[in-house]
């Protein structure tokens, strides 16, 4: 089998540029870079998201953890990864200082298209959109001149677009957190998998919130005696429980590993939403 060719050059530009990558919003966005054009220095992912109902392309775990930090935030509206920096050389006033040498192919001498991690539309109290770029690094990199270099190059980019641009390294992501968050992500949309309804679920999962209103017993015997009440295979109380949690119709301390030998106490139960609220929150 032979190699992909990772090489960057002027028709792999335009290659990309006519592919409509870095354009578009919402489901439509194409990402600048995808888990197949180059090799990765961590994991990578390709993750459903909930904000925009497409794959999502991610380079490591950090990114990917950054990610699902975005997914729960309900003021995000739309997470644009990997977006192109396409008109860098007219945003860019002052380039003097700057060593682009540093992000051209070394085969081609062709520059790359530099990218920033994530391009983020937060909902604004008013109903405006309020956009902030965001690169995801890890703390020991920001000791390269090469990739400070490239975020002063970022910097001064999203500077020119007036656009609040910040760094996010380990330290501001908590893994338990984002690990929490992991857990539960898919079951907004995987119900269809398991042979439910959207009205099935609504179902359910008012019964498994009467259940747990109504006991002290854990976590885990209220989802395993419901699966044995409805007949169901094992584990699927589990998974309406989780599915509870990603639409956010319990509360629950995000923040601790969540730990279902712990009984109704830890649970906050918010108020019943309309069959119309609910269904818009299965994916």
């Amino acid at each position: 089998m032979s190699k992909r060719n990772h090489s960057w050059n002027e028709n792999k530009y335009n290659r990309f540029v006519n592919e409509g990558r870095g354009q578009g919003v919402g489901k439509e966005y194409k990402p600048w870079l995808t888990i197949q054009d180059f090799p990765s220095m961590g994991r990578v992912s390709r993750i459903l998201g909930w904000k925009s109902g497409r794959i999502h392309h991610l380079f490591s775990d950090l990114q990917a953890r950054y990610f699902y930090m975005l997914e729960w935030e309900d003021t995000v509206t739309d997470i644009r990864e990997h977006f192109p920096l396409l008109d860098l050389e007219d945003t860019v006033q002052q380039k003097k200082d700057l060593d682009f040498k540093l992000f051209t192919d070394k085969e081609s001498g062709y520059a790359y298209t530099l990218s920033t991690n994530f391009l983020i539309t937060i909902k604004k109290a008013n109903g405006d959109n309020l956009y902030l770029a965001r690169s995801i690094k890890m703390a020991s990199e920001l000791e390269k001149k090469k990739t400070l270099e490239r975020l002063e190059i970022e910097r001064r980019y999203w500077t020119g677009k007036g656009i609040d641009w910040g760094i996010v390294t380990q330290k501001e992501i908590s893994t338990v957190f984002t690990k929490n968050i992991e857990w539960v992500h898919s079951c907004l949309y995987s119900y269809v998998e398991r042979g439910f309804t959207q009205d099935e679920l609504i179902y359910l999962s008012n019964s498994l919130i009467e259940r747990l209103i109504d006991t002290k017993q854990s976590i885990r015997k209220v989802t395993a005696d419901f699966d044995k009440e409805f007949n169901y295979d094992s584990g699927t109380g589990l998974f309406v429980f989780k599915f509870l949690i990603a639409s956010k119709q319990i509360g629950i301390d995000m923040t601790k590993q969540i730990d279902l030998n712990l009984s109704n106490s830890t649970i906050e139960v918010k108020p019943r939403i309309t069959h119309e609220e609910a269904r818009r929150r299965c994916l």
